[in-house]
């Protein structure tokens, strides 16, 4: 006759038990519910970004229901393709774009026929910045200012941005924080773009 081998565990408590019932509940839940991770808003501008294009559009279109989502679409794939071209985080790059453009509202001295998407060379009326002949253009310029902010690494691609020999010292702005006061004069730059990196996120 076999023995039967029998598991001695000492009494609980009463809240023992208590988390020994949550443990488990939680565990089965598991099966069925989906844990959402927080994702930790970036800060530094070189890197990839956490979104594809589709989730950018998806993003913006949230923020604007009545854009071109079509012209949304083709901004936005443009924006992860520069951008991995030179390394930066794309995500930064998308954000900063909706940041300067007012989420391609315009309204400013730069206007859309411009293609102009970080207010390159922006001062005011008599000064109104840069035109580029096409949205990848006027994108890649973009992508490669940002990059001169962030790294004295060089450029990947040829130099399109009219900007770019200005910027010294190169990579004097590592992260989106030290865009206040260099990138723009707004002290709370920085912040305003990890306010829209944050709604990105978690889909705000």
């Amino acid at each position: 006759m076999k023995r039967l081998t029998v598991l001695y565990l000492p009494p609980l408590k009463f809240f023992e038990i208590g988390a020994l019932v949550f443990s488990l509940a939680f565990l089965f839940s598991c099966k069925t519910a989906p844990v959402t991770v927080p994702v930790r808003v970036p800060e530094a501008i070189m890197g990839s970004g956490h979104l594809s294009s589709r989730q950018l559009v998806s993003f913006f279109c949230m923020q604007e229901p009545n854009a071109d989502r079509e012209k949304i679409a083709r901004i936005a794939a443009l924006y992860t393709e520069e951008a991995a071209f030179e390394g930066v985080n794309a995500d930064i790059a998308f954000a900063q774009m909706c940041l300067e453009t007012g989420f391609l509202r315009f309204g400013g001295v730069v206007t859309e026929d411009m293609n102009n998407f970080c207010g390159l060379g922006s001062v005011n009326d008599k000064t109104p910045g840069h035109t580029f002949a096409d949205e990848r253009t006027g994108i890649r310029a973009h992508i490669q200012h940002l990059k001169a902010y962030a790294t004295p690494e060089p450029l990947h691609q040829d130099c399109v941005d009219p900007r770019y020999r200005y910027v010294n010292p190169r990579g004097k702005s590592a992260d989106i924080h030290g865009l206040s006061g260099t990138w723009a004069a707004d002290p709370l730059y920085g912040k305003k773009l990890a306010h829209i990196l944050l709604r990105m996120y978690t889909n705000r």
